[in-house]
C-alpha cells in the first residue's frame, strides 16, 4: 500500500470531470509537485472512434496527433470525415480536461493559457531517441527551443488504450531534493550565450537564468545513469481509463511503457499558484538567492 503523506503519487476520487467545489488538499498536493491519481472518472470511447486506434492514424512525420487552441488537427492520417471525426474526439476530452481543472482549482480558471492537447497512438516502449529526448528516464520538463520564464506545465493524461495495456510512470523525488542535489553542478550561465541562440534562431526567445537551470536539471537527470536507477521513486501502472495529473516541470516522472493516451497542457503563472513559493521558480531562487527572470 502507498503511505501518500510520503508519496510523490497521491490516490483521489471524483464521480465527475465536473467537481461541486474546490479541493484545497488537492492544491497542495498538486503544487507540492505530487502526481494527482484520479479514480472514478470515466472518458467515453464510441465504437465507431474505435477506428482511430491504430499506429496508422499518426503521420509518419509526426510525435504525436495534436489540436492546437484553433481546433486545427495536426499529425494525423485519414479522410477529411476521419480528421472531422478524431477532431471532435479530441475536442471532448479538452472539453472534460477543462472542466476537471477548472472546478477543482478555480483561482487557476482566470489565468490559465490553454496549449494544445494530444492524441499519442504509438507505443512509446519501443520508440528510438536520444539520451536528452528520452522520456524513459527520469525528468522535469524542460523545453531547449522553449523559454518559460517559470510559467508551469500542468498536464492532465487519460490513458485510453483499448487493449488493457497500462500505461506505466516511474515517479521520482520532490523537486526540493533533485534541485540540492544537482544546481552545483549546472554550467554557469551566459547572457552572452542566451542573446547568441535567440539571434540565431536555436531558442524561441531570450533564454533566462531561470531556464538554464531548468534545463540543466533535466538533462543532469537524464544523463545520470547511477540517479535513474538509484533514486528514490516508484514505478505505477495507470491502468486503462485512469485520470492523472501533474505540473510536469516539478514532477520528476519517466514513461515506461503503454500505447494510446491524451493529453491536455495548460499554462499557469506562477504568481497565480495557492501555494506560490512551491513552484520551481521559488525554489531555485531560495536555493540560488538570485533573480532568475
Amino acid at each position: 500500500m502507498i503511505n501518500q503523506k510520503k508519496s510523490q503519487l497521491v490516490k483521489i476520487k471524483a464521480s465527475s470531470w465536473k467537481l461541486k467545489k474546490f479541493q484545497s488538499a488537492w492544491a497542495k498536493d498538486l503544487e507540492n509537485g505530487k502526481v494527482l491519481y484520479i479514480e472514478g472518472l470515466k472518458f467515453e470511447i464510441t465504437q465507431n472512434e474505435k477506428k482511430f486506434f491504430s499506429p496508422s492514424v499518426l503521420n509518419k512525420k509526426s510525435r504525436n496527433i495534436s489540436l492546437d487552441s484553433k481546433g486545427i488537427l495536426k499529425g494525423a492520417n485519414g479522410s477529411e470525415n476521419d480528421i472531422k471525426e478524431l477532431s471532435a474526439l479530441i475536442t471532448r476530452f479538452r472539453e472534460d480536461a477543462k472542466s476537471l481543472i477548472f472546478s477543482a482549482f478555480p483561482k487557476y480558471k482566470k489565468y490559465l493559457k490553454l496549449a494544445p492537447t494530444s492524441f499519442r497512438p504509438m507505443d512509446v516502449s519501443i520508440r528510438v531517441t536520444s539520451w536528452r529526448a528520452d522520456d524513459k528516464r527520469l525528468h522535469v520538463d524542460s523545453f531547449p527551443s522553449r523559454p518559460n520564464y517559470g510559467e508551469r506545465i500542468l498536464r492532465v493524461f487519460v490513458n485510453v488504450s483499448p487493449n488493457d495495456q497500462p500505461r506505466v510512470w516511474r515517479i521520482g523525488e520532490p523537486f526540493e531534493d533533485i534541485a540540492s542535489r544537482y544546481i552545483d553542478n549546472i554550467k554557469p550561465y551566459s547572457r552572452l550565450q542566451a542573446k547568441l541562440i535567440n539571434f540565431l534562431g536555436v531558442t524561441k526567445s531570450f533564454r533566462s537564468k531561470y531556464d538554464h537551470l531548468m534545463l540543466g536539471l533535466h538533462d543532469a537527470m537524464k544523463s545520470d545513469l547511477t540517479y535513474q536507477k538509484n533514486a528514490p521513486q516508484i514505478t505505477v501502472p495507470f491502468k486503462p481509463g485512469a485520470v492523472w495529473i501533474c505540473f510536469s516541470d516539478q514532477a520528476a516522472h519517466a514513461v515506461m511503457s503503454g500505447q494510446y493516451m491524451m493529453e491536455q497542457t495548460f499554462h499557469l503563472p506562477p504568481s497565480k499558484q495557492y501555494f506560490r513559493e512551491k513552484s520551481p521558480l521559488e525554489v531555485l531562487r531560495k536555493l540560488t538567492g538570485e533573480k532568475l527572470i
